[in-house]
């Protein structure tokens, strides 16, 4: 039986490659991406089991993206992690899709129990 995999979306490389490294060190297989706009064409390639994206991008439309993804039947089912900057103010951190929204230092300290939460069936 092969690690699960987690796809990592980030453009910053910190916290982006430190919680690369804490999910390789969890036992998972990590797919990096940094363009939000390839987010549900290789969700739909990969099938992680599911998907941590950072929600600065200088380039692109993170939010966009995590609703596209929740739109497309194929990934609609696949929890989604958003990590923020912890100073963000939380009515930015609202994004429609996302299992959890997390602040970068809560992700890096608590990450096993925010992907149980995540992965958590209702």
């Amino acid at each position: 039986m092969s690690d699960p995999l987690a796809l990592v979306m980030y453009e910053k490389l910190l916290p982006g490659s430190q919680i690369v490294n804490k999910l390789t060190d969890l036992k998972f297989r990590v797919q990096s991406l940094d363009d939000p706009s390839r987010l549900v064409e290789t969700a739909e390639q990969s099938k992680p089991l599911l998907i941590l994206a950072d929600t600065e991008s200088s380039r692109h439309d993170v939010p966009a993206a995590i609703g596209k993804l929740k739109q497309n039947a194929g990934t609609s089912h696949i929890p989604i992690i958003v990590f923020t900057r912890d100073n963000q103010p939380m009515a930015e951190n609202e994004i429609p899709g996302a299992a959890l929204v997390v602040g970068d230092a809560a992700i890096l300290n608590h990450l096993k129990q925010v992907i149980d939460q995540a992965l958590e069936v209702e």
